[in-house]
């Protein structure tokens, strides 16, 4: 596995986790009714969404290495 493969492999599972995190945390929120899990939550989606735009940046960037 190439560097370049192993770096969208752990982009996109960093982006799942992340959203996957802010989605429980939103949802703890709703039951709890804790400032802390609402900020959690919505920092991890914000998060999330940064490292979308950075994995748009990276394949944009590298789009002329091969996957090997």
């Amino acid at each position: 596995m190439s560097l370049k493969a192993f770096h969208i492999l752990f982009i996109t599972a960093s982006v799942l986790l992340s959203f996957w995190f802010g989605w429980f945390e939103l949802s703890t929120y709703s039951d709890s009714k804790a400032a802390m899990n609402l900020w959690l939550g919505i920092g991890s989606c914000v998060a999330g969404v940064a490292l979308v735009a950075y994995g748009i940046y990276f394949l944009k960037k590298l789009k002329n290495i091969s996957y090997l």
